[in-house]
């Protein structure tokens, strides 16, 4: 029996204003969904600039409850309208003065299911992200959906092997990792590291970048939103590098099926050899 998940995800550049880019998104969505997707992804902060670019607390009122806040009612009535599972990253107030860099999972029939927060925050050139966020605190979950086990993992957390291992131990199938990350920096990086985990943990990966340059910088982010199967390789082209895009593929559970046989990774563990790694 076929088990294809028809998956999407979404990049787009700065419009201008959060009420603007909240629209283009919906409209992308509902693109996604004529098109037969099931589940979809945003990029990072999807309703917003790029703030971490410069820090200043006025971005502070990007932030919104989570959930209960506009942005989460706005995407539970889209999910429900369109019967696709959504991932929606966003920042997050969970008091004055605490905020995180968060995405929430609604699934097909518009139920808020739960949300993860970014665990590791960068503070380098043009990603000032330690002034505006608070490590996440909610392990790594993974949420069960219309299409099945999905998980989330937030940008700079890709750097991190721990994390994306943790989402396959709980059984996800599909992880996706919303991002912004810029041409001069990291462009090699995001060629390597999701096709490296996505074989490492045997399952698909949805890695999703803005494009464009934006008021707040000269980083020049570059797009590339790519789909990656558990054996590394991508599932039909990457979207483009300069312009907004949404980004149609059929995923086919079979192949985790093959690779999770042929390459034992999880039953060849050795957990009880890995103790110094998680010694401070």
């Amino acid at each position: 029996m076929s088990d294809i998940v028809r998956a999407a995800l979404v990049q787009s550049r700065w419009t201008g204003s959060k009420e603007s880019m909240v629209e283009v998104a919906v409209g992308m969505a509902r693109q996604a969904a004529a098109d037969g997707a099931r589940v979809l992804c945003f990029q990072e902060l999807f309703y917003g600039p790029y703030f971490c670019q410069v820090q200043d607390p006025q971005y502070y009122s990007y932030t919104e409850v989570v959930p209960g806040g506009e942005t989460t009612g706005v995407m539970c009535d889209l999910a429900r309208e369109t019967g696709m599972v959504l991932v929606v990253p966003v920042y997050e107030q969970e008091q004055p003065g605490v905020y995180y860099n968060t995405a929430f999972v609604v699934d097909a029939d518009g139920t808020y299911l739960g949300k993860y927060r970014k665990t590791h925050i960068p503070q380098v050139r043009g990603f000032w992200e330690k002034f505006y966020f608070r490590p996440g605190n909610l392990g790594y979950p993974v949420f069960q959906t219309e299409v099945g086990s999905i998980g989330v993992y937030i940008c700079y957390d890709r750097h991190f092997p721990e994390g994306w291992r943790a989402l396959g131990l709980a059984g996800a199938r599909i992880v996706f990792n919303p991002s912004a990350t810029s041409r001069g920096l990291s462009k090699y990086l995001w060629q390597l590291e999701q096709p490296a985990a996505a074989v490492a943990n045997e399952y698909f990966v949805g890695a999703i970048n803005r494009v464009g340059i934006e008021p707040l910088g000269d980083d020049d982010f570059y797009g590339s939103s790519y789909f990656v199967d558990p054996r590394g390789q991508l599932v039909g082209s990457a979207a483009p590098d300069r312009e907004d895009a949404v980004l149609v593929r059929d995923l086919d559970m079979a192949v985790l099926v093959e690779v999770r046989d042929t390459w034992a990774f999880y039953r060849d563990r050795n957990p009880q050899a890995y103790g110094p790694l998680v010694t401070p």
